[in-house]
């Protein structure tokens, strides 16, 4: 179908404005991710798509659409991490911190990397896993490999410059056929949105208030599991496990937070400690978080 009737249902307003049918948000998406629509077609998509908001259904079909181009390999007992690809400003990334306790567990972890995205210019997982070693429990995936149909749509997302579908779209393309995954969400719709989108890819599904849009915890927030037909809401104190961090910087520069990593303060470990012990519930090790850090003490 011509580009232009997809341009059309998202961006000519209330009163025109449609949902896209699933056959039609196939060959929409696939037109997309070949690139035969030009770069000013898929911005003016991608931005009245946002506007108009998108529908699950459509996000479901996108995301189905995802699958057909992913290249993807197996890594047993592996939970995934989703990372947003804006980047972190504000502080370390944690994750390289994970594999020495997950080994005792048998456990893996798995990262997607990319160039950043937008829309906030953060330090990206790609900066921090290509410049440090990581355990070999610890899987980095750069989506450039194995899913190049996304990465090559950089330059029109960073020339849009704005959020769309796709940040929240491509936090969990599960590389690895990992079994668990972890994802985060700040707004409490998208937590739902978050399970009606990834939770049945996997055996266990989290979805956590991390920090900066991350699945990792620096302080107070709150996690969400669906047990059943109920998704469970439950808090996380890092002072209960006698965790008080605070940051010492404005905005936080790779070698700073390279250098953190590399001689991580107790504190850090500590916080490492307590974000091991959530991924310990995510892959059903512990029945809740207090049960997951006692295992690592």
């Amino acid at each position: 179908m011509d580009f232009h009737n997809y341009i059309r249902a998202v961006g000519t307003g209330p009163k025109s404005n449609r949902e896209l049918s699933e056959e039609e948000m196939t060959d929409c998406m696939n037109q997309i991710l070949t690139q035969k629509a030009s770069p000013e077609q898929i911005a003016a998509f991608l931005l009245g798509w946002r506007v108009r908001i998108e529908s699950i259904e459509e996000l479901q079909t996108a995301y189905g659409v995802f699958d057909n181009y992913i290249k993807r390999v197996d890594i047993k007992n592996s939970i995934e991490l989703g990372y947003p690809y804006d980047g972190k400003a504000d502080n370390p990334y944690l994750f390289p911190l994970f594999g020495k306790y997950l080994k005792k567990f048998d456990l893996s972890i798995v990262v997607s990397g990319d160039y950043l995205q937008p829309a906030k210019h953060g330090i990206t997982l790609k900066d921090v896993a290509t410049n440090i070693k990581l355990d070999d429990n610890i899987h980095y995936f750069d989506r450039k490999e194995y899913f190049k149909e996304l990465s090559n749509l950089t330059r029109v997302r960073n020339a849009l410059g704005l959020r769309t579908a796709f940040n929240t779209l491509e936090k969990l393309l599960n590389p690895a056929n990992s079994k668990y995954a972890i994802s985060a969400a700040f707004h409490e719709p998208y937590v739902k949105k978050n399970n009606e989108l990834f939770a049945s890819n996997y055996e266990n599904f989290v979805v956590v208030k991390g920090n900066e849009g991350t699945p990792e915890i620096f302080s107070k927030c709150r996690y969400w599991i669906k047990r059943g037909s109920k998704i469970v809401e439950t808090s996380i104190e890092p002072e209960y496990f006698g965790i008080t961090y605070k940051k010492s910087w404005d905005k936080i520069t790779l070698q700073e937070s390279l250098d953190f990593l590399n001689n991580p303060s107790k504190e850090l470990e500590e916080l490492a400690k307590l974000n091991v012990a959530l991924l310990l519930v995510t892959a059903n090790k512990a029945k809740d978080i207090k049960e997951g850090f006692e295992m690592l003490s």
